[in-house]
């Protein structure tokens, strides 16, 4: 877990703020918080290397018997048709299908081409802010969370916390979007538990909070219900 600024977090927040006042954001208030951008295109980053719990999507162009969602074992690897085990542990995406594509011309095809994607990892991260007992930035440990999970992460909300006003903001289209949350009524099962995604951002908005945030919170719209996760 890594310690974050609160004041980069507060003129963040302050900046969105604004945004959803002058109206210059496409990514505003929405009643409906989408699924967030492809892990692909969050981690499928040429330094992010694959790691035990990753969620691989393996093709081969014109092949469709090898196409496979695999996931990588706690030794570091995956096991694909016909040329088995594969090593896959500290590295990237581009280095393991090359490796799989040699594997496949040795053998079995003349050109394969061959197309790797990272679907999930449980590699991902969480910013938590606001009246949490513990702000920061937090590894999920799974693919995804419930939002109520991701709180318990930060040892759960402090004693000046407003659970009405949760505000989870999220990357989808390379626009930041935002939603509000109340943590009472998911306790109390009046609404779903929402999921929580890599590279979500959640504010736990405080009972004595400044005029910059409750504005914020007054201009955004309670979510009942997350649209479903396309996989």
């Amino acid at each position: 877990m890594r310690t974050i600024d609160r004041t980069w977090v507060r003129s963040w927040v302050l900046g969105a703020c604004l945004l959803a006042l002058f109206g210059c954001s496409a990514g505003g208030p929405t009643r409906e918080l989408p699924p967030a951008d492809p892990v692909s295109e969050a981690l499928g980053r040429p330094e992010y290397k694959i790691g035990p719990g990753d969620l691989l999507k393996v093709q081969v162009f014109q092949v469709e018997d090898l196409e496979r969602d695999v996931r990588v074992d706690n030794a570091g690897r995956i096991s694909l048709p016909l040329i088995g085990a594969v090593e896959t542990a500290g590295l990237a995406v581009s280095q393991i299908q090359d490796q799989v594509a040699a594997r496949y011309r040795d053998r079995y095809l003349q050109d394969p081409q061959v197309t790797i994607s990272l679907l999930e990892s449980p590699n991902q991260k969480v910013t938590i802010s606001g009246a949490v007992e513990q702000t920061g930035i937090y590894p999920m440990g799974a693919p995804h969370l419930t939002l109520q999970q991701a709180v318990s992460l930060a040892r759960g909300v402090s004693n000046v916390a407003n659970q009405h006003n949760v505000i989870v903001f999220r990357t989808v289209g390379g626009e930041r979007i935002f939603a509000r949350f109340d943590l009472i009524q998911i306790q109390e099962g009046k609404l779903r538990d929402p999921d929580i995604y890599g590279g979500d951002i959640i504010i736990v908005d405080r009972s004595d909070t400044r005029v910059w945030l409750r504005t914020l919170v007054e201009l955004t719209p309670f979510v009942a219900v997350w649209r479903a996760y396309n996989r």
